[in-house]
């Protein structure tokens, strides 16, 4: 809890330095538009006037008993009342990014102003981008905090109540500040993909606000019908190009570097797979894709070869993601279950990977042999594929048994909330 206060006093302070020293600064708002200017800062001065606001809260309760006996409470009040600000600074993350290198690569005289400001003894060598991000660091940091002082309190008790509400409270707020990243970046990346395609079937509408990209990327179509497929077959495989979305799947056959014509679309959700076992070298990292419907309202079945098993499973596990994985998921409330560790962080490079932090806890879904692991990390939920190599396997059963024990206590307040929010729904449709 101490820390919680410290660590926000030191927040307060890099806020507070980051409008002074660049928000405020006359040569910067000179070589600033309106429009920049807003799209680089957004509301940073609601967010300075929320964390004092938090600060001086949390500095009264110290000043009531250096013995702090809560602090939970007033995050809960602070969350619910004015953490709205975050969702707001973070959801601007992809205009704020976009003009800080446009304004870096076309503005010679920004260029300038921002370096010599970083030059400044009060930055400590910092980047003036380190300053932008420092919102979306305390909301996500704040949560962790709350995590860990959720472990230290007694079951059942007041303080563990506040604990729960608190957490549940800064989970919505991570939650919307994520989804709304998320949002400006998929509309983005859909608009620029249906630029590239043309449909030699009936065209389906690409843009949508509910629609997203899980993975893209090029696969080998076996060619001819099942009973000619032999090794002497001079071209056995054909290359497709697979766009799939959250809820809908395109084949294509690509025309240039940049250009897709789409032969087949199904809804992902009649999507089935099935794997290939000891079909000799030549059909090794195949699988059936089967569409129960395509755009004609026919059942297909294509095979299709990855370039590895990694590969392989990662296109599966997103083609059928209800497809029963190799180890049980977190959901079951299973009390043992492979578990990994991270030690080395890691930055999600396609749709399907999850980026991590050190000393994430993750239950091990699936792995492969090329060293490739299927992972549900165990604060969140949030699924994807990561390297073997990031993590290190948790063997004490006692310690994994007691990690998913934590991540229970910690979601079971969500369960109970969701569970009364249905109670209410329910009342209210009787009555």
């Amino acid at each position: 809890m101490f820390e919680l206060v410290t660590s926000e006093a030191s927040y307060y302070k890099s806020l507070s330095l980051m409008v002074s020293l660049f928000v405020e600064n006359e040569n910067l708002k000179s070589a600033l538009n309106q429009s920049e200017a807003h799209f680089l800062f957004s509301n940073i001065l609601e967010v300075l006037v929320t964390s004092e606001r938090f600060l001086l809260d949390l500095e009264q309760r110290i000043e009531e008993n250096i013995v702090i006996s809560d602090v939970c409470d007033i995050i809960y009040q602070h969350a619910v009342s004015h953490f709205g600000v975050y969702i707001t600074y973070v959801c601007n993350q992809t205009y704020q990014e976009r003009t800080y290198r446009n304004l870096l690569q076309e503005k010679a005289v920004f260029r300038e102003v921002i370096s010599e400001l970083e030059l400044n003894p009060k930055c400590k060598g910092l980047p003036f981008s380190s300053f932008l991000i420092l919102p979306f660091q305390r909301i996500t940091r704040l949560k962790l905090l709350v995590q860990n002082i959720l472990t230290k309190v007694p079951e059942r008790s007041e303080r563990e109540n506040t604990a729960l509400q608190a957490h549940r409270e800064l989970e919505k707020v991570v939650r919307a500040c994520n989804e709304g990243v998320r949002k400006m970046s998929r509309t983005e990346q859909l608009i620029s993909i249906e630029k590239t395609l043309e449909f030699k079937i009936k065209s389906v509408p690409i843009i949508s606000h509910s629609r997203w990209l899980l993975k893209q990327g090029e696969l080998q179509q076996m060619s001819g019908p099942k009973t000619s497929r032999t090794l002497r077959t001079k071209k056995l495989f054909r290359t497709v190009y697979l766009f799939l979305f959250n809820d809908l799947l395109l084949m294509c056959k690509q025309l240039a570097s940049d250009r897709y014509q789409v032969f087949e679309s199904a809804a992902r959700g009649l999507l089935r797979v099935e794997e290939l076992e000891d079909q000799g070298q030549a059909l090794a990292n195949v699988f059936i894709l089967r569409l129960l419907e395509n755009v004609d309202e026919r059942e297909v079945t294509y095979m299709l070869k990855a370039t590895s098993q990694s590969e392989m499973k990662r296109w599966m596990t997103s083609l059928a993601p209800n497809r029963r994985t190799k180890f049980v998921s977190l959901t079951s409330r299973l009390l043992d279950c492979p578990q990994m560790q991270c030690v080395h962080s890691y930055v999600a490079q396609e749709p399907d990977e999850l980026s991590l932090e050190l000393a994430d806890i993750l239950n091990v879904l699936d792995k492969t042999d090329d060293g490739w692991i299927f992972g549900e990390r165990l604060h969140d939920q949030e699924r994807g594929w990561f390297p073997s190599s990031v993590g290190e396997e948790i063997l004490n059963p006692e310690i994994r048994t007691q990690n998913l024990k934590e991540c229970f206590r910690v979601h079971k307040s969500e369960d109970g909330s969701q569970n009364k929010d249905r109670r209410k729904l329910g009342s209210r449709t009787r009555q």
